[in-house]
């Protein structure tokens, strides 16, 4: 037990950031995508995202599913690297699109007209904390990484296996 509470190597640490984000950005996926927890579902997300943001549909299913399977992926740990890019991409570009004009600060007494850049910001640097550290524990990426034969197969399977 206090092993666990020392954790030197920080990967309980790298387990709460991965899969707190992970939820986060998964209901935002899921809000886009599916109209859960009061969003809009995907026919308006493709509508809003085309008329007010002239994103086209193909960019906006991306960013969409950055964040649904991404948001997966990383509560799972699965892909944990991959998951975090497409996130901190979608992020970025929401950031610079969208909220850079409103200023740094989240709107949250309604003054404004839109939300600033804070929480994009802490996405970001979160995401690039487990695209450099990894899934931490309790991942899928862990236990796949743990067994080098079942890794071994899959980068042959994807032919990427060594030459010798």
């Amino acid at each position: 037990m206090l092993a666990w509470l020392i954790d030197p190597d920080g990967e309980s640490v790298l387990m709460l950031v991965r899969v707190v984000l992970g939820v986060v950005i998964f209901a935002h996926g899921a809000q886009k995508l599916l109209g859960w927890f009061g969003g809009p579902g995907l026919g308006a997300t493709l509508r809003t995202f085309r008329d007010q943001l002239r994103i086209p549909a193909a960019l906006t299913c991306l960013a969409i599913a950055a964040e649904f399977f991404g948001g997966l992926g990383l509560i799972v740990g699965l892909f944990t690297r991959v998951a975090a890019l497409g996130v901190a991409v979608t992020i970025a570009v929401a950031l610079l699109t969208v909220h850079l004009k409103n200023g740094f600060f989240m709107n949250w007494f309604g003054e404004k007209q839109g939300h600033g850049i804070e929480y994009h910001l802490l996405v970001i640097a979160l995401a690039v904390l487990l695209m450099v550290k990894g899934a931490g524990a309790f991942s899928i990426d862990a236990a796949l990484s743990r067994d080098a034969a079942v890794v071994s197969n899959i980068e042959s399977a994807l032919g990427m296996g060594h030459e010798r």
